[in-house]
Formats: C-alpha cells, sequence, structure tokens
C-alpha cells in the first residue's frame, strides 16, 4: 500500500528538519459508502511520523471522490476520523492536527454548509484548494480536453475566492493553508488578504525553483499589513 511506503520514506529521511504532512484519500477502487475504512487505516499508519494529516476529499483523479465533500458525507466521515484521532492520542501521548482538502470548484452554499460541519468536529485546518476541473481561461489550449486536475495560474482566482469563502463561512475559526496558483510573492499576498494563515505551493515551485520561497517571504516580512496575522 502507498501509505506504507510514504512512511517508510518519512523513516529514512530522519535528517528532515521540515513539518511533514502527509495526504491521504482512499484508493480508487473502494466505493464511498467504505471510504472512512481506508481513511482510518491512513491515519493510522501515518500517526506516528507525521506533524499534520491533510484528508483529501477533493482529488479530481479518483472517481466519485469529491461526493465525500457532500454535507452529511463529510459530516460522518470527519466523526469517525476524529474520534480515532482522540483513541490514537491517548495511546500515543502524540497531537496530530486534522486538515481537510477542499476543491475549488465548491459553490458557496457547499462552502457554507461545509465550514459549519467543519467547525461542530474542531477541525484544525482547511486546505484550500485542489486542483480543478474547470478548463476556464485556457479553453482554447490544445491540451484543454485532457482528463485531470488543473493546477498552477489558471487556478489561482478560483482558489482564492474559495479561500475568502471559507474565511467567511468559519469566521476565521479554524486557519486556512491558502494553495492554488502562487506563481509570485503577488500572488502569495492576495491569498493571505482572502484569508490564508499558511500557504503551500507546487506549480510556482517547479517553474520558478527554491527563490521564489524567498522572494514570497521577503514580500511578506516587508509588508506590514501581515503584521496583524
Amino acid at each position: 500500500p502507498g501509505i506504507e511506503e510514504g512512511v517508510r520514506n518519512v523513516e529514512l529521511s530522519s535528517t528532515f528538519k521540515g513539518r511533514v504532512g502527509f495526504n491521504i484519500g482512499k484508493n480508487k477502487d473502494t466505493p464511498n459508502k467504505e471510504a472512512a475504512r481506508d481513511y482510518l487505516t491512513c491515519l493510522r499508519q501515518a500517526w506516528p511520523v507525521a506533524d499534520y494529516i491533510a484528508v483529501n476529499l477533493s482529488s479530481p483523479n479518483t472517481p466519485g471522490l469529491r461526493a465525500l465533500q457532500a454535507g452529511d458525507a463529510a459530516a460522518r466521515l470527519l466523526e469517525q476520523l476524529q474520534e480515532e484521532r482522540a483513541t490514537l492520542t491517548a495511546r500515543t501521548g502524540r497531537q496530530v492536527p486534522l486538515a481537510i482538502k477542499v476543491a475549488p470548484d465548491l459553490e458557496d452554499d457547499e462552502i457554507s454548509t461545509l465550514g459549519q460541519i467543519f467547525m461542530d468536529n474542531a477541525l484544525d485546518a482547511i486546505i484550500a484548494t485542489n486542483t480543478t476541473i474547470s478548463r476556464t481561461g485556457i479553453q482554447d489550449h490544445p491540451r484543454q480536453k485532457e482528463a485531470g486536475g488543473l493546477s498552477g495560474a489558471p487556478l489561482a482566482a478560483t482558489s482564492t475566492r474559495v479561500i475568502e469563502a471559507f474565511y467567511s463561512a468559519v469566521g476565521g475559526k479554524i486557519p486556512i493553508i491558502g494553495v492554488g496558483g502562487i506563481m509570485s510573492p503577488s500572488d502569495a499576498q492576495e491569498k493571505l488578504a482572502a484569508g490564508a494563515t499558511l500557504l503551500q505551493l507546487y506549480s510556482g515551485f517547479i517553474y520558478h525553483g527554491p527563490r521564489l520561497i524567498r522572494e514570497i517571504l521577503e514580500s511578506i516580512a516587508s509588508d506590514p499589513s501581515n503584521e496583524k496575522r
């Protein structure tokens, strides 16, 4: 199983000093009604080595996965994960925060419903967002009909909108990790202004290299408005 390989890789990288997050999800062939089994298995396996665990309900590459973001399904799954987390904490003495990774294609009413569920179940963080199934902005690109999630610059505005909507839905009470289309320091600042507390990036790192992280940090440090965060 992939979770076992992931844990093994982290154990072999014991000199790494940063925070290690595990992104967990169900197997592609696991029906949604049995999804909790996969998530709980991954939670238990990752627990000893993870600094936080991201519960991925939004990968566009797993058929039907995003249905788990529906109100009742999300609530049931989160309740089971929190119960197991309490058991693991009592057994190991470790506190491992849980975050849920959401899709950028959510409607405002769905965000409002999820926000309430997240608060009711004491979620530690929201990761907003995953990649999008929309092809807005690249309609004329020769590969726009390819399957899979779209990341990078075309995702920026959509993910920022979702961050802003979740920030409003939870009243700023749950930290939001802003992700999606951060290709420059100004993109990072937009995510923070929308309500993000932390940031993640991938496409920007690929296209611009490690220097982008330094540039973002310098930009944040030089902006007086960030002192309030």
